[in-house]
């Protein structure tokens, strides 16, 4: 399964939890790995953490999504938080970003820079000077950077 139609199973459920699905990370093979990033208002306790992996332990119990073992990890967002959604480029709209793509732009995949917004499945990012608008559906990851 894909990370979107994981996403896309996954995403209702943890709504009607009272949480966000903020991203997730896949790995399969020998030691496979689901983790979940969620977040709320007042932010996400370990208790959060534990009541969603409960909850979502079930459901992939009988919807069986993945092939293999895997673990399966639910944490906060964190400081170097992701940001997947238009909504998420946004709210963060003149922060420090970086992005990875899924296939490079003008011989480019990894950027650094100051978030300038999302307009039209794109967001724009300034690096050194230069501004780049890049398709949401060619981003692989976007984290904040934080601040030191």
């Amino acid at each position: 399964m894909d990370k979107r139609r994981l996403i896309d199973l996954l995403e209702a459920p943890i709504n009607a939890l009272g949480y966000e699905l903020v991203d997730l990370e896949l790995r399969t093979g020998g030691r496979g790995l689901l983790r979940i990033y969620i977040d709320t208002e007042r932010g996400v306790t370990l208790d959060d953490c534990e009541h969603v992996s409960k909850q979502l332990s079930a459901l992939l119990d009988v919807e069986d999504p993945l092939p293999g073992a895997y673990v399966l990890e639910v944490s906060s967002p964190g400081l170097d938080r992701r940001l997947r959604t238009p909504e998420h480029f946004a709210k963060f709209k003149g922060e420090e970003i970086k992005i990875r793509l899924i296939r490079a732009q003008e011989g480019r995949k990894r950027f650094r820079g100051r978030l300038c917004g999302y307009e039209d499945g794109a967001v724009s990012i300034e690096v050194d000077g230069n501004m780049w608008q890049l398709s949401l559906d060619n981003i692989d990851v976007a984290t904040l950077v934080p601040a030191s």
